[in-house]
């Protein structure tokens, strides 16, 4: 006789509920990402992101009149919870220009978001702005979380791209899902998950090397090669999204 039919999905075994990422700090080559403190970063971060009031099209906030309600949000929000942001620090110039953070934390389930990604335009199509994602997905994979989600605006093709580049999997559309400053908001899904990752991982490790950039800091192999040859090219859900 056949083995009995299962009918429940398989079993999860050894999984241990991942520690929360409030309080952490993480550091790599071209980026650093520190807890958010309004008297630490909200100066730096307002200037950075004053000059393109666009930065905030697909927030549920912003823009910000002058930089004093900017230190009013931050300091609102930098010892949350949930979210748990984090200011990003470029280590080549210095400056702090861009935010990102930890959200919609279901440790219990191993599952973790990354979003309110914000960067200023000197960060944009940076080693440090890719890197910096990198940190945090290594943070929640090793940490144990199972699930690794990016959402965003159906609409926002900038930030579709990006989650494909970054190696994630579309998963869908969620029609009507949101009402944001008035007006409606699908949401598209995309996930990376644990069983993914060693292949991502060595995927991050090979573009931010050193040696795949040239004098000029020029890329000898893009990230969206790498992340679809880790993938697989017979990926359905790379053709979507």
């Amino acid at each position: 006789m056949g083995g009995r039919v299962n009918r429940i999905g398989p079993r999860v075994n050894g999984f241990v509920v991942p520690p929360h990422p409030a309080g952490i700090a993480l550091e790599g080559r071209w980026a650093r990402l520190e807890p958010l403190e309004a008297e630490a970063h909200a100066g730096d971060l307002y200037r950075a992101f004053s000059s393109d009031d666009s930065l905030w099209d697909y927030l549920g906030y912003g823009p910000f009149p002058g930089a004093a309600a900017y230190h009013r949000w931050v300091k609102d929000h930098e010892a949350r919870l949930d979210p748990v942001f984090f200011a990003i620090r470029d280590l080549e110039t210095g400056h702090a220009c861009g935010v990102a953070s930890f959200l919609r934390i279901d440790a219990a389930q191993g599952v973790i978001e990354v979003g309110h990604i914000c960067l200023a335009p000197e960060l944009q199509k940076t080693r440090a702005a890719t890197e910096a994602m990198y940190l945090m997905m290594q943070w929640a994979f090793a940490a144990g979380y199972r699930r690794y989600e990016w959402k965003c605006n159906a609409l926002n093709q900038p930030s579709r791209r990006a989650a494909r580049r970054l190696g994630f999997a579309y998963e869908g559309t969620f029609r009507q899902h949101m009402i944001v400053k008035g007006h409606n908001r699908d949401t598209a899904w995309f996930s990376v998950i644990d069983s993914e990752w060693p292949g991502l991982d060595e995927a991050f490790r090979a573009w931010l090397a050193p040696a795949n950039f040239s004098d000029g800091a020029r890329q000898r192999e893009s990230l969206s090669d790498l992340t679809g040859l880790a993938r697989g090219a017979d990926d359905p859900t790379l053709a979507r999204g």
